[in-house]
């Protein structure tokens, strides 16, 4: 972690709007014009407001001279990937090795069905992107005579020709912010490419330690891996120069659709940042780039803690299954619930042992949470598409209601219903069938369960607060605060609430199971 010493590029991350169509390209061509390094455009298919992402990347390749171009990040699920192999390579050779190819796995699962792509699940998705990645490097090695062959359970090669190969060594970098993803990264990839405005503060350092040691552990350098971020227009250079030289990013893309602001990237902005960082490595500091100056310190929740442990004792270290923890980060003003009046339970006895079966009951509610944890980026996402207006207030609201956010109505049984393959079987289960299942195998769980009972319906109402607020903005275009404001309260309470059920419940839920005899029966 820390300085990687790359060198520091600047790019721009443009709405393709379909409507505005010639303001896009014309922003490329500034961006060029001014000396920045990178143009970009997010990928949504989908998106009927938008311009193909694809068809975009190469008309401003041939309206631009010396930027490169990427995708940030094209959606998988709706490009094959041996396909996507022979555009990079083709816009590669056109451009005269200008082409750079991010990636992601795929979001909006209901508008890629919609559109007849694949629905997968999160795990799938991953899996599906490391195919991919082998795919698309097998066909760009013309070194072997051999036609390329890939065996993998959503693409694969048989004896498919090779080439053409790109002129240049074209970056892959994923969109990556799960601990699988950033896993795939430093396996795989050759660049990590987040957004800053869905992080919380120490997901860098956190995310490029997981990176870091998922390339050892693969074998490569993890300073080969080069750190890109999208990052919002009121960046100062002190906060991007303390980001290169503590997180070690080199390159930074400005989400921004304004002329102004691509120019003061270019002629203020950057310039600022390679003087301090170049001062930081040679040992003089980043002035003003440190922490403190300038720098939000990062909200605490009532508890008072940074990271509390995964669970009470040692037991999940024993059970092998790891709960998210909290870090106690809060993004809004105003606290969900008193998290300090949230009971505990006992920890479960030293002697406990606990089956193969046991530890899959209870990593499955975790990875049911990251689903969810899916569906608040892609809420978030949702509200910074409305304050670009790429999507109406009316769509957004179409989104939030085709979301299990908002169609399992918090229940965990109903959740399981839907997602879990164990429970889905198990015809009989009713929405609120787990809870008391867990209650009488183990009364002293009672007030834990109920807690989280009580913190499911702050959680629905805060749904519903998240609809109010668009519907409200229907009425008055210009306000986002109230949007914000409820966004931001489901994001504190969502993210506190699921790392707090997955601290009580996931070790009793691997000893118990979601129903009577599960474990038993293992």
């Amino acid at each position: 972690m820390g300085d990687y010493g790359h060198g520091i590029e600047f790019g721009v991350f443009v709405t393709p709007s379909a409507a505005d169509a010639a303001r896009v390209v014309a922003l490329a061509e500034l961006a060029d014009a001014v000396g920045l390094d990178l143009v970009t455009f997010q990928d949504h298919p989908y998106q009927s407001r938008f311009l193909d992402t694809w068809t975009l990347l190469s008309f401003a390749a041939a309206r631009t001279e010396r930027v490169r171009l990427s995708a940030n990040v094209l959606n998988l699920p709706l490009r094959p990937p041996a396909v996507v192999a022979r555009a990079v390579a083709s816009l590669d050779i056109l451009s005269g090795g200008r082409a750079e190819l991010g990636l992601g796995a795929g979001a909006f699962w209901d508008a890629i069905a919609a559109m007849g792509g694949p629905r997968r699940r999160p795990g799938e998705s991953v899996d599906a992107l490391e195919e991919a990645i082998r795919v698309i490097r097998a066909l760009w090695d013309t070194g072997e005579r051999r036609g390329a062959r890939v065996e993998g359970a959503h693409y694969r090669l048989d004896g498919a020709a090779r080439g053409p190969a790109p002129v240049h060594d074209v970056g892959i970098w994923l969109g990556a912010y799960k601990p699988r993803m950033l896993e795939l990264v430093g396996r795989a990839a050759d660049g990590w490419l987040p957004s800053l405005p869905y992080m919380q503060p120490g997901d860098l350092a956190a995310g490029n330690a997981r990176i870091d040691r998922a390339a050892v552990a693969a074998g490569r350098d993890p300073a080969a891996i080069r750190r890109l971020l999208n990052v919002g227009p009121d960046a100062t250079p002190e906060d991007l120069a303390r980001m290169a030289l503590e997180d070690g990013v080199g390159t930074f893309i400005l989400m921004a659709d304004d002329e102004g602001a691509v120019r003061r990237l270019a002629g203020e902005v950057a310039p600022a940042v390679r003087e301090l960082v170049a001062e930081g490595r040679a040992g003089g500091g980043a002035g003003d780039a440190r922490e403190g100056d300038g720098a939000p310190a990062p909200t605490r929740s009532a508890t008072g803690r940074g990271a509390p442990s995964p669970g009470p004792g040692g037991e999940y270290e024993r059970l092998g299954v790891t709960p998210t923890p909290d870090d106690g980060t809060r993004v809004g003003s105003v606290a969900p619930w008193d998290e300090s009046t949230r009971p505990r339970r006992e920890p479960s006895p030293p002697d406990v042992r606990y089956t193969r079966r046991g530890r899959l009951v209870g990593q499955h509610l975790i990875d049911v949470h990251d689903t969810l944890r899916r569906e608040l980026d892609e809420l978030r996402d949702i509200l910074r598409q409305v304050r670009e207006g790429a999507v109406g207030a009316g769509e957004a609201r179409s989104a939030l209601n085709e979301m299990a956010l908002r169609q399992n109505d918090w229940t965990l049984g109903a959740f399981c219903a839907r997602y879990c393959g164990v429970v889905a079987q198990h015809h009989g289960l009713e929405d609120d069938a787990i809870f008391p299942h867990l209650v009488r195998s183990e009364p002293g769980l009672a007030p834990v369960i109920d807690r989280l009972a009580d913190e499911h319906h702050v959680i629905h109402d805060a749904i519903q607060a998240v609809d109010a607020a668009l519907v409200h903005h229907m009425g008055d275009p210009g306000d986002f605060s109230r949007i914000q404001s409820a966004i931001d309260l489901l994001t504190d309470a969502l993210l506190s609430h699921l790392s707090y059920e997955e601290r009580e419940i996931v070790e009793p839920l691997a000893r118990h199971g979601f129903y009577p005899g599960q474990i038993r029966d293992a």
